[in-house]
């Protein structure tokens, strides 16, 4: 009998959703809004709703569905446990329990970046190797890790959370995890427009990224055509990235590196960077490990999602 499963992506303002055949082949692909007011109480019925109506609807029988995997974008216990959520509205949330008594389907979850990883592991970037490091750069940065095909979660369920390496002791702002000088305020989209402010305010040399709104967008495009002080700016977020990344391989030693989220839009120029500086400090046997681009864009979650559940 043909085995399907549902991947459920839980983001702050959307639940992307994806139906999967036993091969991962996505069948089915829809979103509902992510209701986040009232402590979030309305999230996990709306999406045992949602996922219903879709049996449903593709005349599924409840013995043909493997099971609902699930992320959240936050530290989740390898038991679907959430202690605390910044943007759901959540305090303690037993997700894999409730969701399973509310549909009816065994249900597995796990943190959001870690569980994209697992996904580009399986039919993206990451395709081929069991042993991935993912780092997604967005709002924040965030690190998703394969070892031996399974996400590593941690004790805390804050297993990969690279965003919050220690890389600066100057920086005075705060980051939004209440410390100071995490690589997210170097590497994220807003981290790389806060470098690129900066350094506009540090020269008088001309620059095309001047009189524009700024943005990791803008500094990459910048880059493109030669802008020295744009280059600049990809330069100090290479430094900090690559140096991180080069302190996370001689602990995980994968096989691969797999760059993803809206800022490695910017293509292999990006990586080009984070190389330069990733190379001169990593341990010996991984300054070859490749880096490579995230294929599977917004769908990674979806994809993990489906293969926490198929195995």
């Amino acid at each position: 009998m043909k085995k399907y499963c549902f991947g459920a992506d839980i983001g702050g303002t959307t639940v992307k959703f994806g139906l999967f055949d036993q091969d991962g082949i996505v069948l089915d692909k829809w979103e509902i809004p992510t209701r986040t007011e009232n402590e979030g109480a309305a999230i996990l019925p709306d999406m045992a709703a949602s996922i219903r109506e879709k049996i449903q609807e593709h005349g599924l029988k409840m013995e043909e569905i493997a099971g609902v995997g699930v992320d959240v974008p936050g530290p989740i216990s390898e038991d679907g446990i959430v202690p605390h959520t910044a943007n759901l509205g959540w305090g303690y949330k037993e997700v894999t329990k409730e969701l399973t008594e509310m549909t009816g389907l065994p249900s597995k979850a796990g943190n959001d970046a870690n569980v994209a990883a697992l996904g580009e592991m399986w039919l993206g970037g990451g395709k081929g190797h069991t042993n991935v490091l993912l780092i997604t750069l967005g709002t924040g940065v965030g690190g998703g890790i394969v070892v031996d095909g399974k996400i590593l979660t941690g004790a805390h369920g804050a297993g990969g959370e690279i965003g919050h390496i220690h890389v600066d002791d100057e920086i005075e702002e705060c980051c939004g995890c209440g410390n100071q000088g995490c690589l997210e305020q170097f590497a994220s989209a807003t981290g790389i427009a806060r470098l690129g402010r900066k350094i506009l305010e540090e020269s008088d040399a001309p620059s095309i990224m001047r009189g524009q709104e700024m943005s990791a967008k803008l500094v990459f495009d910048s880059v493109k055509e030669g802008d020295a002080l744009a280059v600049q700016v990809a330069e100090r977020f290479g430094r900090y990235l690559g140096k991180a990344v080069a302190g996370m391989t001689a602990v995980l030693d994968p096989e691969i590196i797999v760059i993803g989220g809206g800022v490695s839009k910017a293509g292999p120029v990006l990586l080009e960077y984070v190389q330069k500086y990733y190379k001169p400090c990593a341990f010996k046997s991984a300054k070859d490990t490749p880096f490579a681009l995230a294929e599977l864009g917004n769908d990674a979650g979806i994809y993990g999602c489906a293969k926490l559940i198929l195995g």
